[in-house]
């Protein structure tokens, strides 16, 4: 597995392209492809990968944007937790489950908090998560209630997998699950009102 980082300047949102360069499978899928450039095409193109699959965190427009530009050049399916994104019909998932993409074995989880479709995706040792927690922060929520609801989905769905697991998040740099346990301002404030130091 490879995972190229593209960067949308205009929003400062990351896009994921992930590659499965094994000569028998050589597919590819996108996770929130906030805008489709040059670059992006240009790899898919350049490394003969067919583009099997789009995943969306979750349908905030600077996150899927590109989509109907990317639908216009390939065929892949779109997943997310809306039944449709940007005009495109998407594979409908719900709740917790797992997934079988371009040869990777994908778990996907209901982060609730920052919006109510949002998604994790774990492929690998890799999570892609969206705006749920950046480094050192969770993600933005509309109000008390919605913090600690997202903070303790954290918990118990991102910060009880392994320590090394690396994080992908929707904005700024990646982190890993160990730093954000301990590090994470959000996620200590959370813990210091609910007593909750479980994990």
């Amino acid at each position: 597995m490879k995972v190229y980082f593209h960067l949308c300047l205009e929003e400062f949102t990351n896009s994921y392209l992930v590659v499965n360069d094994d000569p028998a499978v050589m597919e590819a899928i996108i996770i929130d492809p906030g805008k489709i450039s040059n670059d992006i095409i240009k790899q898919i193109e350049e490394g003969g990968y067919n583009l099997t699959g789009v995943l969306i965190t979750h349908n905030h427009e600077n996150h899927v944007h590109g989509l109907s530009t990317l639908t216009k050049i390939y065929s892949p399916k779109v997943y997310a937790t809306d039944y449709e994104i940007e005009g495109i019909k998407a594979e409908l998932i719900r709740g917790d489950g797992k997934l079988k993409l371009a040869g990777f074995d994908i778990d996907y989880y209901s982060v609730q908090g920052h919006s109510a479709d949002s998604m994790v995706f774990k492929i690998g040792n890799v999570m892609f998560t969206g705006d749920t927690i950046t480094a050192g922060v969770v993600g933005d929520t509309s109000g008390t209630y919605f913090k600690r609801l997202l903070c303790s989905n954290i918990l118990k769905k991102i910060l009880s997998q392994n320590d090394d697991l690396v994080l992908m998040p929707g904005h700024g740099p990646p982190t890993t699950v160990a730093s954000e346990r301990y590090y994470n301002l959000d996620i200590s404030e959370n813990r210091k009102y609910t007593g909750n130091q479980s994990i």
